[in-house]
């Protein structure tokens, strides 16, 4: 054994990967021992040590093991370089994919704020605000018959919202139409 060499175990914990790792490697022709000890333990060069450094610099890129070996065991650079690009493409794809989820629940999330602050709002806020705006019982009445005019709907929602029970809600909305 070469004073350079190393075992499967000591390039193992050299590399900070498991040594079931190093096999799934060797038995992919990812990274082969070159030699054999009298022992039969599998040795290591420092070419080979070399080697699963660049190995592990492409996993953590993200680049396929299959890849990998076609970039190792292709001298040409223009294998790697396509290689690369093509990594940089699907990289590029996947962060407008999680840049849209971003979006997604960045409007979820200001939803539920909105939603929250509206929860907040309360028959008694909402009519201390009408007041507040310069309405009178009178215009307040009237705008209550436009919005079940225009929108029933939103009005029977709205009317909710304020925390109003049904039967209370019932009794504005036929209120409302009477005008």
């Amino acid at each position: 054994m070469a004073t350079d060499d190393f075992t499967i175990g000591a390039l193992a914990r050299a590399s900070g990967l498991a040594r079931s790792t190093l096999l799934y490697y060797e038995r992919l022709g990812l990274l082969q021992p070159q030699a054999r000890s009298a022992s039969d333990y599998r040795l290591y060069t420092q070419t080979d040590a070399e080697r699963l450094e660049q190995i592990c610099l492409y996993r953590r890129m993200g680049v396929p093991l299959k890849e990998i070996a076609e970039i190792l065991d292709d001298a040409g650079e223009r294998a790697a370089a396509a290689i690369l690009r093509k990594r940089l493409g699907t990289l590029e794809g996947e962060i407008n994919d999680l840049r849209r989820q971003q979006s997604c629940i960045v409007r979820l999330l200001k939803q539920g704020e909105m939603q929250e602050e509206i929860e907040m709002l309360t028959k008694e806020r909402w009519v201390a605000v009408m007041r507040a705006a310069g309405l009178t019982d009178e215009a307040m009445h009237n705008w209550h018959v436009q919005f079940e005019k225009m929108e029933p709907d939103a009005h029977q929602e709205f009317l909710e919202c304020l925390g109003i029970d049904a039967a209370e809600v019932g009794q504005i909305r036929a209120w409302s139409r009477q005008g």
